[in-house]
């Protein structure tokens, strides 16, 4: 198996992504991972966008990669998507259409083959501060940690039905999509974190709302289960952009799994390069 890319957390900075695309031009992976929080996003985006001119997955995303499909050929690599919570759901029917047309694969809530291995999808993050909910669920429970805003509450850029809303969850989510499947040589496509690891470090040190300081650790417990009990090859991470400058660490093992998270929180875009086949080597660089 030849050499993979992970990014996460892009925001729509095309300076990153056109990095991005020279390194995928030059390297020729064999995949590419983009883990969510892809566009110029959240509410503003929905509240001031001009559908005739802020196409952004189509007039930019699909257009630079639709030119790699072209110039490189057989040698195009297979791209596994899945949003973010910055990302407006609004935009999914356009990333299904691109993804019938061959362009990417769309992966959350989905699983596909790839190689020896298995790849799976999943999106939505637990509860957070922020009130685009498109892509924000309860985790094991219907709880909500202090200073965060309940699914039931904020915004949403398309309907959802208040059942799913209420009684939803990650681990239910989970539970469904891996089913009783061996994981051992499985890619588990995620944008939350694993709960309590170094990979889901939020700068809250010392923050209090009604008179209780604030959980520094923002990830998924159900995600941290699921890798504990389960044990898949890898995992892929975003979301908590300043987690490795407060850690340290962009990696993780958790028994036998490698947990990687691309997100950064800095100008640079950080590129993780993983080969399923040898994941103890992967590395992580700043361009």
């Amino acid at each position: 198996m030849a050499v993979c890319f992970f990014v996460s957390d892009l925001h729509g900075q095309m300076d990153r992504y056109l990095t991005l695309f020279s390194l995928i031009a030059g390297e020729k992976p064999a995949a590419v991972f983009l883990g969510g929080d892809l566009f110029p996003g959240g509410l503003s985006a929905i509240r001031t966008l001009d559908v005739a001119h802020r196409d952004f997955v189509n007039d930019f995303l699909v257009m630079h990669l639709d030119k790699l499909r072209q110039s490189l050929g057989q040698a195009y690599p297979r791209v596994f998507v899945i949003l973010g919570n910055d990302d407006s759901r609004s935009e999914e029917a356009a990333i299904l259409e691109a993804a019938a047309r061959g362009v990417w694969e769309y992966m959350h809530n989905r699983r596909a083959s790839f190689g020896q291995y298995d790849v799976y999808g999943y999106a939505y993050v637990p509860p957070t501060p922020f009130l685009l909910k498109d892509w924000e669920r309860y985790d094991v429970s219907r709880y909500v940690d202090l200073g965060c805003v309940s699914p039931e509450d904020g915004r949403r850029s398309i309907p959802v039905a208040e059942n799913e809303v209420r009684h939803a969850t990650i681990q239910k989510d989970l539970e469904r999509l891996v089913g009783d499947s061996d994981l051992s040589r499985a890619v588990l496509l995620f944008h939350s974190p694993p709960y309590k690891t170094s990979l889901d470090r939020a700068a809250l040190d010392g923050k209090i709302v009604d008179h209780a300081p604030l959980d520094v650790h923002v990830g998924s417990i159900a995600i941290q289960r699921l890798i504990e009990q389960r044990q898949p090859l890898i995992t892929l991470h975003g979301h908590v952009h300043e987690s490795a400058r407060l850690t340290g660490a962009w990696s993780e093992r958790i028994g036998r799994t490698h947990c990687f998270s691309a997100a950064h929180d800095g100008p640079e875009l950080a590129l993780v390069r993983f080969d399923p086949d040898d994941p103890t080597n992967a590395t992580r660089m700043l361009m």
